[in-house]
């Protein structure tokens, strides 16, 4: 039919006899152009007034496939046009370039169609894990995996299309691929371990995006972005990007703190010896204000008792759940526990202990000082000499002594 309607176009121009072959091919070839743009956009008008008819519908899949096709359909009509022009341009020049019109046809064929799948494949993930769209979205980790084998096997097979179309034989390639694979796999063998350490990923799921993940083993902690086939994208708590191998993620433990059903409060309170008396008490009502809390979990474990004699303290140990996960949250409930433990310490005369040191002398020491003394004071003394001349100089020394002695010892009259 289309042969039939340009040889008819050519015989009207050359019936005129005015113009020559060149002239004659100009005018068709323009004429298809200026059709083929005309057509192209009554076809995105027409496609573009039924995706916004289609939009107030419930239906959500038929506008993912008209929104997909718009801009292919679009391509297809001018990729017919110019193989058009060509072919009438090919029956006025011997160039060796039209000679590939049908091949390159093939080919934009299937770039077409491979363009319509992919965006077809993104619209249905942009729908499966939006929460306007769905009433449950899907995981967004699970559906972008999804999506992404998908693209790639519409990828491969639009490329062996293609090689089949160039008249490669696909037969030919898949062994070359076979045996060269193996060197392949050497030299890549890190970029193979990424790449099936991605799929694990999203095989395992032990986190997805958005989720706050740390590594025990490794300086790995933030929120993920984004996990691709090599590298899993973590923005850290500083706001910068982190870039990890997947195959880090098959050797390392990894904590995903995003879920945690709640929150541990696990403080060690200490209150002074001298209130030993109230601390029954005051246990017993830490207790009770934390069975009563709104934000305390009391189905999950909640221990109040006094825990050990410290060096300046007595411990008591306080350790329950808080209902919320959320970070801000939590430090709002732990803060307000903690204010409460305060005001019912103080409420029994009592008060939070600090270190302190209390140094205590035995009364023994103290005798055995003042004794010792003493002793010092009668070897002092020392023997009197019996000389006659001396006599007088021996006494006047052991008064002076003696005298001293009283004086050191607060006994001298």
């Amino acid at each position: 039919m289309i042969g039939e309607l340009l040889a008819t176009l050519n015989g009207w121009i050359e019936s005129w006899g005015l113009l020559s072959e060149s002239w004659r091919a100009g005018i068709v070839v323009f004429a298809l152009v200026s059709g083929t743009a005309t057509v192209a956009y009554l076809v995105s008008f027409i496609i573009g007034a039924v995706e916004k008819r289609f939009t107030k519908t419930k239906n959500l899949w038929d506008d993912a496939v008209l929104h997909a096709a718009r801009k292919p359909a679009v391509a297809f009509v001018w990729l017919q046009g110019v193989y058009w022009a060509a072919e009438i341009a090919h029956r006025y020049s011997e160039a060796d370039i039209f000679s590939a019109n049908k091949t390159l046809l093939q080919i934009g064929f299937v770039w077409v169609l491979v363009w319509a799948l992919l965006r077809l494949v993104k619209e249905l993930e942009n729908i499966l894990t939006s929460p306007l769209k769905m009433e449950k979205p899907m995981d967004y980790t699970t559906v972008n995996a999804i999506s992404k084998l998908s693209r790639a096997v519409v990828i491969i097979t639009a490329v062996l299309i293609a090689m089949q179309s160039l008249g490669y034989s696909i037969s030919g390639v898949v062994a070359f691929g076979g045996v060269g694979g193996i060197a392949v796999g050497f030299a890549a063998k890190d970029l193979l371990a990424n790449f099936f350490g991605g799929f694990i990923i999203h095989l395992d799921r032990p986190f997805k995006v958005g989720d706050w993940v740390r590594s025990p083993d490794r300086n790995i902690e933030g929120i993920v972005e984004h996990i691709g086939w090599r590298l899993t994208t973590v923005r850290t708590f500083d706001k910068r990007p982190l870039y990890v191998p997947n195959a880090t993620f098959t050797t390392i433990a990894v904590e995903n703190p995003s879920r945690m059903s709640h929150r541990r409060i696990s403080e060690t309170i200490g209150i002074r010896y001298a209130d030993v008396r109230g601390m029954a008490t005051i246990v017993q009502e830490i207790r009770t204000m934390l069975e009563n809390h709104e934000d305390i979990e009391t189905d999950e474990t909640l221990i109040v008792n006094f825990l050990a004699f410290n060096a300046s303290s007595l411990d008591i140990m306080v350790y329950t759940f808080t209902k919320t996960v959320q970070w801000v949250k939590y430090h709002e409930v732990k803060q307000d526990v903690l204010l409460k433990i305060s005001d019912i310490i103080e409420s029994h005369d009592a008060e939070v202990a600090f270190p302190t040191r209390t140094l205590h002398v035995a009364d023994s020491v103290r005798l055995a000082a003042e004794t010792g003394k003493s002793g010092a004071v009668e070897e002092d003394e020392g023997p009197i000499e019996n000389d006659d001349k001396g006599s007088d100089k021996s006494h006047s020394s052991q008064r002076t002594r003696q005298g001293s002695a009283a004086e050191a010892t607060g006994d001298g009259d």
